[in-house]
């Protein structure tokens, strides 16, 4: 039976903690769905169909032709369930990562206890990236190269360009 996993995230913007996460995440399991969702409690910079392109680019190189990206709007478990996967992967930056995704995954568990939740720390160098604060660091105009790949850093600096236009 093929072993399907489920990397949800808002990939607003997607950064290289994410792809690393994705990369060794599609090592882990025959098919890789990267679920990209809207969290109510984030405003985004990117619609939700600019996410999703930007994350099936950013991933066309990785794995072994075994990672799908899809869009939804639910709970996670019901679009777990739905993908017919048996696990959900997590990154993990640090020790507040981990007691928001401990209690997210127990709620999980009790939603429906068939889905495992995996847990991949992130790489030593990628541990402070976070979506939340390489779009801070855009809006102030600094340097966002070390964080996201040169095409994500694009897409970026345009976006909070057009965005101070409209303001102006």
């Amino acid at each position: 039976m093929k072993r399907i996993g489920v990397y949800p995230g808002t990939f607003d913007p997607i950064t290289l903690g994410h792809m690393d996460i994705i990369a060794r995440g599609a090592k882990l399991v025959d098919e890789l769905i990267i679920g990209v969702t809207t969290n109510i409690a984030k405003s985004p910079m990117f619609a939700d169909d600019e996410r999703i392109a930007m994350v099936e680019r950013e991933v066309a190189g990785i794995g072994n032709g075994n990672i799908r990206v899809v869009g939804f709007n639910s709970l996670l478990m019901d679009f777990a369930e739905a993908q017919g996967a048996a696990v959900v992967i997590r990154g993990i930056r640090g020790v507040t990562d981990f007691e928001y995704e401990y209690q997210l995954t127990g709620m999980n568990r009790q939603l429906n206890a068939r889905i495992e939740t995996v847990f991949l720390m992130a790489d030593v160098s990628l541990q402070p990236i976070a979506s939340r604060l390489v779009k801070e660091i855009a809006v102030y105009g600094g340097n966002i190269a070390k964080f996201v790949t040169p095409t994500v850093r694009d897409e970026v600096v345009a976006r909070v360009a057009e965005s101070a236009s409209r303001s102006a």
